[in-house]
């Protein structure tokens, strides 16, 4: 099969063997895959992968073990947890110590003809939502499970950074009973497209200067989205005392951040990371949820280095790695 590898240095479309599923597995071909800003930060670094990545993906189950799965088409839920150990027995599964992450660790991903996953991992798509909608399920997901952390029912909030998980968090997040919603962001281009969701947005700079100084101004809760390791700063920044930073963004570079900030304004801080599948289907199903406007471009698997380079560019919408079928 033709896969895109990187290899610690190098990434590269290359002739691999076509997995096979183990035990409880499936093996599902791929059709169409998305970029995500964490497959920018792997070929950075971040977490040490080399193999496969790819995390975003529509495809076809071609073999499992359930007959009735085959020919279905499905999104799957990227971690593969032991479900021996006290986290899994716990409902902690996506925290399991010992757990693989789909093209992020210890897993081959999705940026391939082929993928394995378990079949527990699988949701399939109705048959009215394209491919290109259904793509966008796993980062939709991330965005929903800020409503499984922490409620934002009346609150101040502000989604900091105009990329297409924070357009998406800003999606979801309206019309849950958030008092005021606001955007900041760096493209005006971007920020635009929240206009006929009637989503208020502004200029980061301007925020800054305008709301940072002034404690009583500053909002009850920050979404840090930037994709950039110092957006952290800027979110301590723009949140009020006693207030939340729902930290979103997963990066390759560190850099310091005063943490002083934290323990004198009593700032509690979320990490946020994957989330429930069956919501974000229902939203992206019913139209609720609108991505076509998110996307910038599509590869074939052939180019997919080419796919991610464009993906790395400051501003870019989402690109997608057409895979195709047999």
């Amino acid at each position: 099969m033709k896969a895109l590898y990187f290899d610690g240095k190098k990434l590269e479309t290359r002739e691999m063997e076509k997995p096979a599923p183990g035990p409880g597995e499936v093996l599902i071909r791929v059709t169409l895959a998305g970029v995500c800003r964490t497959d920018v930060e792997i070929v950075k670094g971040y977490m040490g992968f080399t193999g496969i990545p790819g995390h975003e993906f529509v495809g076809l189950v071609r073999e499992s073990e359930d007959k009735s799965w085959i020919g279905k088409r499905v999104v799957g839920e990227i971690n593969l947890p032991c479900t021996e150990c006290s986290f899994c027995g716990g409902g902690l599964s996506r925290h399991c110590p010992n757990r693989q992450t789909l093209g992020i660790y210890k897993k081959d991903g999705a940026f391939a003809e082929y993928v394995t996953l378990p079949l527990s991992n699988l949701h399939e798509v109705p048959d009215d939502l394209s491919d290109e909608a259904a793509v966008f399920v796993e980062p939709a997901a991330a965005c929903f499970e800020i409503l499984e952390q922490t409620s934002v029912r009346d609150k101040r909030v502000l989604v900091l950074g105009d990329g297409k998980l924070g357009i998406l968090v800003a999606r979801v997040l309206k019309g849950q009973g958030v008092k005021r919603l606001v955007l900041a962001g760096k493209h005006p281009d971007k920020m635009a497209l929240l206009e006929k969701d009637k989503i208020e947005t502004a200029p980061v700079g301007d925020v800054v200067k305008t709301i940072a100084p002034d404690p009583f101004a500053r909002f009850d809760m920050v979404v840090e989205a930037t994709g950039r390791p110092d957006g952290f700063e800027t979110a301590m920044s723009l949140v009020r005392p006693r207030g939340e930073i729902l930290q979103k963004t997963t990066a390759a570079d560190r850099v310091p951040a005063d943490l002083s900030r934290l323990v004198v304004d009593e700032i509690s801080v979320i990490g946020s990371r994957c989330g429930p599948f069956p919501p974000a289907l229902s939203a992206l199903a019913s139209g609720e949820i609108k991505t076509g406007d998110l996307i910038g471009g599509a590869f074939p698997l052939e180019d997919g280095a080419e796919a991610v380079k464009e993906a790395s560019r400051p501003g870019a919408l989402k690109i997608l790695i057409r895979v195709g079928e047999e």
